[in-house]
Parts: C-alpha cells; sequence; structure tokens
C-alpha cells in the first residue's frame, strides 16, 4: 500500500476498568490521551468522528 492510501487517522474505543469507555485517537502521526467517560461504544464513537472532523478542519 502506498502513502496515498493510508488513512490520516485511526480511531480506537477502550473499556476503562470502571466500566466506561473512551476513545483513543491517532491523526497524522499523533496520539492523543484517552478521552470521554462514555456509557456506551456508540457514544465514545460519534464523539470520535467529531473531534477527527475537528480535527480535519483545522489544517
Amino acid at each position: 500500500m502506498n502513502s496515498d492510501n493510508k488513512p490520516d487517522g485511526e480511531i480506537k474505543v477502550e473499556k476503562r476498568t470502571n466500566g466506561r469507555r473512551a476513545f483513543v485517537l491517532s491523526y497524522r502521526g499523533v496520539t492523543y490521551p484517552a478521552e470521554g467517560q462514555f456509557s456506551t461504544q456508540l457514544l465514545a464513537q460519534s464523539a470520535a468522528y467529531v473531534a477527527m472532523k475537528l480535527l480535519r478542519n483545522t489544517r
């Protein structure tokens, strides 16, 4: 795969020890710390996509 086909960001949702969920965002080689205390995986994913969209619009 060449560099043109690589995604510029990656989102991972992880479950914390207290049962809540957080997302980890990697964008253009920078990994941001886990964010949020979401009750469901869907809420964490949607917040992560909003954060990713904001990062893409700030270039």
